[in-house]
């Protein structure tokens, strides 16, 4: 699941008439950075959430054909926070047991790791079970310096030296989300929370290029070191 509801205040003006995830960086919408980073792991069927903007999503992506996906999209009248939005797709995100994990992505960061080394970690949830989530942790950015949680031996936990931010990418268990009723705005950091106090979230470290395509400034700098990268002017 791509996750492209947000509305883009801190993006003002570029988000008045342009939903943020269309933003372009390196001559490409940030989008299209995820959806070819999932085509490359072999990820097929890809659920998308719009609210803002949200048909303007959908022109300009389409199927996924020509990027070599099935993308199903799960349109929301008013933004329904993280863990809402993932709850309201539910259908369109597992089996009809309820038991099979999924990756999340967030629309607005680019990231250089590669989705493919997730794979086995989706795996191993889906035949032990025993893990809620699994969460891809970076360095802790400028704005963000005192990061969001802990990891000790592959585990989340609250508290602890070294903390690092979360990514906004994720593996997730169906059940981490079963008592949220469609159609609810509900914060996904709330059930991170418990999850980890109960043991039940595992994680690793991303030391590669992470960026939180959170500002126009963030995004022009980005830009510009992609177009310097590809030699585009």
């Amino acid at each position: 699941m791509i996750l492209a509801a947000g509305r883009g205040e801190r993006m003002r003006p570029l988000t008045d008439d342009l939903p943020k995830p269309l933003l372009k960086v390196g001559g490409i919408t940030l989008i299209e950075y995820q959806l070819k980073n999932l085509a490359r792991a072999g990820f097929v069927d890809i659920v998308i959430n719009h609210a803002y903007l949200g048909a303007m999503i959908e022109n300009a992506l389409g199927t996924g054909e020509r990027y070599g996906v099935n993308i199903h999209y799960s349109p929301e009248r008013a933004v329904l926070e993280t863990a809402g939005g993932i709850a309201n797709a539910m259908p369109l995100l597992t089996d009809q047991s309820g038991n099979r994990p999924f990756l999340a992505v967030n629309a607005d960061i680019y990231c250089e790791m590669e989705y493919v080394s997730l794979l086995p970690v989706m795996n191993a949830m889906q035949t032990e079970r025993i893990q809620l989530a699994h969460l891809v942790l970076v360095d802790n950015p400028p704005h963000h310096a005192t990061g969001d949680f802990a990891l000790q031996q592959n585990k989340i936990s609250l508290a602890g030296n070294n903390r690092l931010t979360f990514s906004g990418i994720g593996i997730y268990q169906p059940q981490l989300f079963s008592a949220i009723e469609p159609g609810l705005a509900i914060k996904l950091a709330p059930l991170l929370r418990q999850a980890i106090e109960e043991g039940k979230v595992s994680g690793e470290y991303f030391s590669g290029q992470w960026i939180d395509v959170g500002t126009p400034q963030r995004l022009e700098a980005l830009d510009a070191q992609l177009k310097s990268q590809l030699g585009i002017k």
